[in-house]
């Protein structure tokens, strides 16, 4: 097995029975091959042979065939089928269109469309202002993508990113009530991203840019940041960044340090990383030591972007040379956004007393969570199955529920922050622990807390650098 059994690997297996005894064999024998069984149907029942679903839990494709076939080994037992649940619950897509209002009679038609729908574009005409409570732009954001970063899985192109944007829109609706849609883009160009979103933007009230590999993806922001009048966000960037400063925030609580003293390494300095860096640095990090494939960040090297170029300048204090190893020894706290495997034991045990490990890639973390307990006061990863999820569902859910009530039409750095302390305080000081430093997705105070961050920020007039780097004032 590659990993530990997920739901993301649930099957069902119809098996067919020569006697009720083989049952248990066929469970025992799944369970001892790692399956989890999660439950056990009877499809037809009889006094000797009969017909069973069970359905159970693997940790890849590859685990869910061995299982299929250990039972078939079985004498007396014949899997007829094995359905994926994954597959089966994304099959017509997770999405759909359902109007808000009835339409019963010809009065209802004759005011929802036409003729009557003529008066609310011509009261839009005589005032664009008035599309955004008179349409659905108030409430709608469009999640964005060209593909090439789909999950941890590379540059899967627009067609294989639609699922991941489609259940990127039920968590807006489930969450937030907000109604997003799906925009996977057929192109891989600057130019050609930005203007195909700016010309879709009348119809939204936010843009949520997901999946866009870097350095792509902070131009593309950059850009649309400046040319549009609705708040655009980069979740992978931003909204990983909110929920790791609220998760250390915390985190650090627990151990009896504060950020204003902690050395902190954050590996893999693409998007997620540059804006980890970017708000740990605005909101006062002691200092930070940015790492990627080539060691620790260095002003002096030509190779670095705009983007990392800017983090380099302000980091490692100490200016410190050399890999991965270097970084780490006396480091308070390592953020992992980066590959599976790139953190070992000998790591973490150089790290300063009582250390704090967020290995947050996924679905592989950058070291096992087991191993990294046996040294680390707080673990935390991006998986479900593990203490310390850290989520961005936590996120922007409420983020953007706060911008669209506001009418927002850029987003701060101070916002972010706002999000961060609001997140992070959802968790009683009773409450905190090694195994819990950040609320559950499904807390139901999460998205409503982060929304009023958000509107509380807007009373205020402030001038603050983006995460981006940008200047705007709100």
């Amino acid at each position: 097995m590659a990993g530990y059994p997920s739901a993301s690997f649930s099957v069902t297996l119809r098996v067919a029975l020569a006697n009720a005894r083989l049952v248990g064999v066929v469970t025992a024998a799944i369970s001892d091959a790692g399956g989890a069984i999660t439950a056990l149907d009877m499809i037809e029942p009889g006094p000797v042979t009969l017909v069973v679903d069970i359905t159970a839990n693997a940790a890849d494709e590859e685990h869910s065939t061995k299982l299929r076939e250990i039972v078939d080994l079985i004498d007396g037992a014949n899997v007829r089928a094995m359905s994926d649940r994954t597959l089966l619950l994304h099959l017509g897509g997770v999405l759909g269109t359902v109007s808000k209002v009835p339409l019963k009679t010809r009065e209802d038609l004759s005011m929802a469309y036409t003729p009557g729908v003529a008066r609310v574009s011509l009261a839009i005409a005589k005032d664009p202002s008035a599309a955004r409570n008179l349409t659905i732009k108030r409430n709608s954001v469009a999640v964005v993508t060209d593909g090439s970063a789909v999950l941890g899985l590379g540059n899967l192109g627009p067609a294989a990113a639609l699922p991941v944007m489609e259940g990127k829109a039920v968590l807006f609706k489930r969450f937030a009530d907000i109604d997003a849609w799906p925009i996977c883009l057929a192109s891989q160009d600057v130019d050609e991203i930005v203007r195909a979103v700016e010309m879709i933007a009348p119809v939204f009230g936010g843009i949520n840019l997901e999946d866009i590999s870097a350095p792509r993806c902070f131009e593309v922001e950059r850009r649309l940041r400046e040319s549009l009048d609705i708040p655009v966000f980069h979740d992978d960037q931003h909204g990983t960044a909110i929920v790791v400063l609220a998760a250390l925030l915390n985190s650090l609580k627990v151990v009896g340090k504060t950020l204003a003293d902690a050395r902190v390494v954050v590996i893999g300095i693409g998007a997620a990383g540059v804006a980890i860096s970017a708000l740990l640095l605005a909101e006062g990090v002691g200092d930070l030591l940015a790492v990627d494939k080539s060691g620790v960040l260095d002003p002096g090297d030509s190779n670095l972007d705009e983007q990392r170029l800017r983090i380099a300048n302000q980091t490692n204090h100490g200016r410190i040379k050399g890999d991965l190893t270097a970084a780490m020894r006396g480091a308070d706290v390592v953020i992992g956004v980066s590959g599976k495997d790139i953190l070992t034991e000998d790591h973490i045990k150089s790290m300063a007393k009582d250390p704090i490990v967020f290995a947050l890639a996924n679905p592989d973390p950058e070291i096992e969570p087991v191993i990294a307990r046996k040294y680390a006061a707080i673990v935390a990863t991006g998986r479900s199955d593990e203490p310390n999820q850290i989520n961005n569902v936590l996120v922007f859910p409420g983020f953007f529920r706060g911008l669209l009530d506001i009418g927002a039409k850029t987003i701060t750095s101070r916002m972010e922050v706002a999000a961060a302390h609001a997140l992070a305080g959802i968790v009683e000081p009773s409450e905190l622990s090694t195994a819990y430093i950040i609320p559950t997705v499904f807390n139901p105070t999460v998205s409503k807390a982060i929304a009023d961050a958000i509107r509380r920020d807007a009373t205020g007039h402030f001038e603050t650098v983006l995460a981006t780097g940008s200047i705007s004032s709100s």
